[in-house]
């Protein structure tokens, strides 16, 4: 183990986190690619689905922002064992209680208090990899966290009901959920016994820093840019789970076809994580975010509905399309480097802001599907999404980076 974060340059105690951190994810999302249409089928509408979805975003949200200046506070340890215990009281409730009744105003608060604890978890040892990893390697730690982050919650997850499904059929699949996510938390938290970074000043950090994780993003305009660009990222991804798997179906697609293809995606999108995290160290942060980031996105977010409307349930093909929007979403890596990098002297409010846009990315998706879907249909609301995204790449023209952090290697460095 020590040989090998020898070579990769970062230090041996993240690797834990990092491993805790795949577990846990596992946990908190293997029902991202079946819940909706599950709910759905029990009688609720689209629209009330992507409320669902939109209120456990806010509650993402805002745990996301906490996390950063929490983290600070008192310490990612502590906050991370808040979010896990969160976490599994929401789920209680939300599974015992919510979903047996399909009261919407039941399951709203309770799956929401499970979307408060992940955020709480996950982000919290963000902020400790911005802390601990060398500068140097910042991009590639980075990439390493959203490898592990994407791979428990996007593959491992949904390979896991894949499973389990056939077998424990769809309440049991939820409670062994907890399973993960206390074993995850063991890895992670109580098995790592190296204390996680706090804030590292002479000052005592009190709870009148958490305004510093709004307020940072006024005094550094571009921070607060960054926050925008990171909530576009992942929207569609969170948008698709809403209402893409009844468009699949409507074309000849089945359901086992669907999450094979909404697997395949996040699958990809692990792979890059890592290649575009290592790969902007020398390319340039900003320029892979805007070009391979939002304009890729934009690109194959069109190409994600038109071409199995065109070529029918085409399986391979849809499944390419899918890769290749999985490849870009994961080109905004970068943008985990470059927050930190613009506030170093304050690098957990900044990645409060970071964190507060991968929160409500959770929203906006949801959000978007349930304000357009009624008025525009499937192919207006991918229309908005495609916007988003060359609306972010627009907005990365003006994160501009010190010299030293933007560079652009020449070719024969890179061979």
């Amino acid at each position: 183990m020590k040989s090998l974060t020898n070579r990769i340059g970062l230090p041996p105690k993240l690797m834990m986190g990092y491993a805790g951190l795949v577990v846990f994810m596992m946990g908190e999302g293997l029902e991202q690619g079946w819940l909706s249409p599950f709910l759905i089928s029990g009688g609720l509408s689209i629209q009330q689905s992507a409320l669902l979805f939109s209120v456990y975003g806010i509650a993402a949200a805002l745990a996301a922002w906490f996390s950063g200046v929490l983290s600070e506070i008192f310490g990612a340890q502590r906050v991370m064992t808040a979010g896990v215990i969160v976490f599994i009281i929401g789920s209680v409730f939300f599974i015992s209680v919510g979903l047996p009744s399909h009261n919407l105003y039941v399951m709203l608060p309770t799956y929401a208090l499970r979307g408060f604890g992940y955020p709480l978890f996950a982000y919290s040892f963000l902020v400790w990899v911005a802390y601990e990893a060398p500068t140097e390697k910042l991009g590639s730690a980075v990439g390493i966290f959203w490898f592990c982050y994407s791979g428990g919650l996007n593959v491992l997850g949904a390979l896991y009901s894949s499973i389990a499904l056939p077998y424990l059929g769809e309440m049991l699949t939820l409670w062994s959920a907890l399973i993960f996510v206390v074993v995850g938390a063991t890895i992670a938290i109580f098995l790592n016994r190296e204390k996680v970074a706090k804030k590292a000043t002479g000052e005592r950090p009190s709870l009148g820093y958490l305004l510093k994780g709004i307020t940072i993003a006024f005094e550094k305009p571009k921070i607060g840019m960054g926050g925008i660009v990171r909530t576009i990222n992942t929207s569609a991804a969170y948008g698709f789970t809403v209402f893409m798997p009844l468009f699949f179906m409507e074309i000849g697609f089945t359901r086992g076809e669907w999450l094979q293809i909404y697997a395949c995606l996040w699958s990809v999108n692990i792979i890059f994580n890592l290649l575009f995290g290592v790969i902007s160290d020398r390319l340039g942060w900003r320029n892979t975010v805007m070009w391979f980031g939002g304009m890729g996105c934009a690109t194959f977010t069109v190409l994600f509905y038109y071409v199995p409307l065109w070529s029918g349930a085409n399986f391979l093909l849809t499944m390419l399309i899918a890769g290749c929007f999985g490849a870009c979403l994961a080109a905004y890596v970068p943008l985990s480097a470059i927050m930190p990098t613009l506030a170093p002297e304050n690098k957990g409010a900044a990645m409060s802001i970071l964190n507060l846009g991968a929160g409500l990315s959770t929203f906006l998706g949801p959000a978007v599907v349930g304000i357009f879907i009624g008025s525009l249909g499937t192919v207006g609301v991918i229309w908005v999404f495609a916007g988003l995204y060359v609306f972010s790449a627009f907005l990365m023209k003006f994160v501009t980076l010190p010299k030293n952090h933007d560079v652009v290697v020449p070719a024969s460095t890179m061979e």
